[in-house]
């Protein structure tokens, strides 16, 4: 059995454009699906992909491991940048759809087989509509108690809200304030039972981290995500010392190396891989064992297509230190009718039951995908008010 190719289909999907990679063999009928997806940066991957496709053209697509560490360390640079970590990422992720269609059985059979018998998901406030998610402006905290009530009314028990505003490295209380009182909106809007995250997106600078994450203790968030720059590890790690709220990040960082650096300095309470970027499910399945040997919480990155949403579930029902999956369907309305999907979501609570077709059990229409051609994306800039640049 070998490898005769692996094809690039790009989807544009307005914030994004999903990059699906489908590795072909020579066994009529069998392929697998991948996704790498890195916004702003999608001709890049593209390439990237094509470049390390002359290392696996002709090879075994059963040989999953050995083929990621060529990848990895083929072509004298290591895959631990953004771009070339996440085109190995989208490849790996379809090797292993093909090793679980070649025995018939779905991918978190291959690792054990079930730890646990549905996955929770969580949403973006708005469902993953950009102006929703990412806009933020003054008097917003009515606007976030209506989006926090409306997921609710869709069935999420979980959602992520990005409440904190854009900084310059030192402010005053007013983005505080801000911070506070659309938090405080979404606590009173839906209670106690249901869980609040808050992502800074890195925005803040380490001081400011620490006086966010001290100022919103009180609403007992779920996880405070991102609290500043991941280059900063120590100071994250001194702002989960400080609370008591447990601290998230690891959404850029590409392989377990970076991941060990992390946990070895006790900077988080929850790690977050992501599966399109940080070397795909083969480096996921060892960040994963690497989170539970500290006895700290997974919850993946995944705000991007359909493909990374299987991979990211599968992962999740065969790693014991997975807690909850991040989702987002409403970021474009023809979502659904690019994909097939295995798995099973109930509306109430938002869960997600096994899949049991074999692989990721998903398919891409490619027909659909053809009626939505890579468009540049939506370029999304902060600029202070001094005019310097910020961090988005």
């Amino acid at each position: 059995m070998k490898i005769t190719a692996i094809e690039t289909f790009v989807c544009h999907a307005r914030m994004r454009n999903w990059i699906f990679v489908k590795v072909v063999t020579d066994q009529p009928g069998l392929w697998g699906w991948g996704e790498a997806t890195l916004e702003w940066h999608t001709q890049s991957v593209v390439g990237a992909i094509k470049d390390i496709s002359q290392l696996l053209v002709g090879e075994d697509p059963r040989r999953v491991e050995y083929l990621w560490q060529m990848m990895y360390r083929q072509h004298f640079w290591h895959g631990n940048g953004i771009v070339r970590g996440t085109a190995i990422s989208g490849i790996d992720i379809a090797l292993w759809d093909i090793v679980g269609k070649i025995h018939g059985v779905p991918c978190h059979e291959l690792w054990g087989g079930r730890v646990r018998d549905y996955i929770r998901l969580y949403c973006h406030l708005g469902g993953g509509k950009m102006e929703d998610f990412y806009e933020t402006a003054p008097g917003d905290a009515k606007r976030f108690g209506d989006l926090a009530l409306k997921a609710v009314d869709e069935g999420f028990t979980a959602f992520k809200s990005m409440a904190v505003p854009e900084t310059m490295s030192l402010e005053g209380l007013k983005p505080i304030k801000y911070a506070v009182a659309c938090v405080a909106a979404m606590r009173d809007a839906v209670g106690d039972d249901i869980d609040i995250m808050v992502d800074c997106h890195a925005r803040p600078s380490p001081r400011m981290g620490m006086m966010f994450a001290k100022a919103l203790e009180p609403y007992s968030l779920y996880f405070f995500e991102e609290p500043c720059w991941p280059e900063t590890m120590e100071d994250i790690a001194l702002i989960q010392r400080a609370v008591q709220t447990p601290i998230a990040s690891g959404e850029r960082l590409i392989g377990v190396h970076a991941f060990r650096d992390m946990l070895e300095r006790r900077a988080v309470s929850v790690i977050q891989p992501d599966i399109t970027h940080c070397g795909g499910l083969s480096e996921a399945r060892k960040i994963g064992a690497l989170a539970d040997a500290y006895r700290v919480s997974m919850a993946p990155h995944n705000p991007q297509g359909p493909v990374s949403t299987a991979a990211s579930i599968e992962l999740g029902f065969a790693t014991p230190s997975y807690i909850i999956c991040e989702s987002v369907h409403k970021d474009v309305e023809w979502r659904n009718d690019v994909v097939s999907e295995g798995f099973t979501v109930q509306e109430k609570g938002r869960i997600v039951l096994p899949n049991s077709r074999p692989g990721l059990g998903i398919e891409i229409n490619e027909e659909e995908v053809k009626k939505h051609p890579f468009q540049q994306e939506v370029l999304q800039r902060t600029f202070y008010k001094d005019g310097s640049v910020g961090d988005w």
